[in-house]
C-alpha cells in the first residue's frame, strides 16, 4: 500500500485514496497560502469600496444632495472604484457604490443620490 504525505505538514495521510491533507487545519493553511495574493487584492478593493460607500452615506444623509469634488477628496473618496454605472436616456452617467450614486455636475460639483433597491 502506498503512503501519502500531507501537502502542508508532511505527515502521513490516512483515509480515502484521494485525500491530500491530514486535517482540516492543514487543508485550510495550505489553501490560504496558495490564494494569499488574490485574497489580498480582493480584500483591499472591498475595503476601499466600503470606505467610498461610507463617505457617500455620510455626505448624503437626506438621499439627494450636492457636494464639491474637494470635499469628497478630503474625505479620501476614490473615484476609480465603483460597483456599477447607469447612463440615462439624456446621456447623464451615474456611478454607483452599491445603492449610493453620484453624478458629475458643472463647477466641480457632484449630485449624490440614493437608489431605492
Amino acid at each position: 500500500m502506498e503512503t501519502r504525505e500531507c501537502l502542508e505538514c508532511g505527515e502521513v495521510v490516512k483515509g480515502r485514496t484521494d485525500k491530500k491533507f491530514c486535517s482540516d487545519y492543514c487543508r485550510n493553511s495550505y489553501n490560504n497560502k496558495v490564494n494569499k495574493d488574490s485574497k489580498n487584492l480582493i480584500r483591499n478593493i472591498n475595503n476601499r469600496l466600503r470606505k467610498n460607500y461610507k463617505i457617500l452615506t455620510e455626505l448624503n444623509a437626506k438621499g439627494k444632495t450636492k457636494v464639491s469634488r474637494t470635499k469628497l477628496y478630503d474625505k479620501g473618496f476614490d473615484f476609480q472604484l465603483f460597483t456599477s454605472i447607469y447612463t440615462t436616456k439624456t446621456g447623464n452617467t451615474y456611478f454607483y457604490v452599491y445603492d449610493q450614486g453620484y453624478l458629475a455636475l458643472e463647477n466641480e460639483l457632484f449630485l449624490l443620490i440614493k437608489r431605492d433597491l
